[in-house]
């Protein structure tokens, strides 16, 4: 299967044209709207299903496989939003604020993304592993890692100093992260009989559950679309072409450690993607001064529509072209 092939078969699959009818439904000004409320189920009930998931996994694995892949993480984690701070400063010309918040949304993981990618990766015979779940969770600490970079430059201009402990803890705070490590907690600790009790909801209802979370993504991303002015030239080509880059160093990482064509591949789809529910959240709160016109629509409105669409299947064939496929 060729790459145009692999193209043909993600924009076929039920969850991208769910994304694509809410798109479409945005750009018609359709009155079709979930509740702020379903929403926010929604997410809990993904987060939470994949942390109990890769929970299970994690307690499978052998600590020494996992081990080189908690290595390239950690490199992604800092690797990522470091390289995106300094050309959003040194190319584009943002100040600090504006170069950290698009580190902290570009170094943080888009859950969609990262649903999508599983579910693509499922789809083609090759099955990630459960373990990446616990993956996501620590470069969700990009955020933090963003907005030290802000606070350290920040204080070399005389605007004050570091508050790592509350960098950290507005990151915790986050649904994100507990419900992700919580989940994998509980999941870890049930045992087979008491995960045959809930396993239908969790593993069943999931990608019934992912279809309308990104049809609403695809009417929020088309509402962020009409605000593409705001983000200029230079953040439309960094919201394409950084997370190719990142999505290929991370597919190669991956295969370098070890990983089979799906995990390789889920990897580097987690590292291709933008933040675009916590790590807002974080920036209002840390970067008051930041423009979310900026880092949210490069997020949500190019990057977000350009994984679903066109990198999803580019590091998938990207994987497998390393695997000998």
């Amino acid at each position: 299967m060729n790459t145009a092939d692999l193209l043909l078969t993600n924009l076929l699959q039920p969850i991208v044209l769910a994304f694509l009818l809410g798109a479409l439904a945005g750009f018609v000004r359709s009155e079709l709207e979930l509740p702020e409320a379903v929403i926010k189920l929604l997410s809990i009930y993904l987060l939470f299903s994949l942390g109990l998931t890769g929970g299970r996994e994690l307690a499978k694995a052998e600590m020494a496989d996992v081990l080189p892949l908690l290595g390239i993480t950690l490199l992604m984690t800092f690797g990522i939003p470091t390289l995106a701070y300094h050309v959003a400063r040194r190319m584009g010309g943002f100040d600090i604020s504006n170069a950290a918040a698009i580190a902290a949304h570009y170094g943080s993981v888009s859950t969609a993304t990262f649903f999508a990618s599983m579910a693509f990766a499922t789809a083609m015979g090759t099955p990630a592993e459960g373990t990446m779940a616990a993956m996501v969770a620590l470069m969700e600490f990009g955020v933090v890692y963003s907005l030290a970079l802000a606070r350290l430059a920040m204080g070399r201009q005389g605007g004050g100093g570091v508050r790592v402990a509350e960098l950290m803890l507005s990151v915790i705070r986050g649904r994100g992260i507990l419900l992700l490590l919580g989940g994998m907690a509980i999941g870890a600790l049930a045992t087979e009989r008491q995960w045959a009790q809930i396993s239908p909801f969790y593993e069943g209802l999931f990608r019934g559950m992912l279809m309308l979370f990104l049809l609403e993504m695809g009417i929020t991303a088309a509402r962020q679309i009409g605000a593409f002015r705001q983000v200029g030239v230079f953040m439309a080509g960094f919201g394409v072409l950084m997370p190719v880059l990142h999505g290929l160093v991370g597919v190669t990482l991956a295969h370098a450690v070890g990983l089979g064509v799906g995990g390789a591949f889920v990897f580097g789809a987690i590292c291709a993607s933008a933040s675009f529910i916590d790590a807002p959240a974080a920036c209002r709160a840390s970067l008051p001064e930041a423009n979310p016109g900026i880092y949210l629509t490069a997020s949500l409105g190019v990057t977000l529509p350009f994984n679903l669409v066109v990198g999803i299947p580019l590091y998938y064939a990207y994987a497998r072209w390393l695997a000998g496929g």
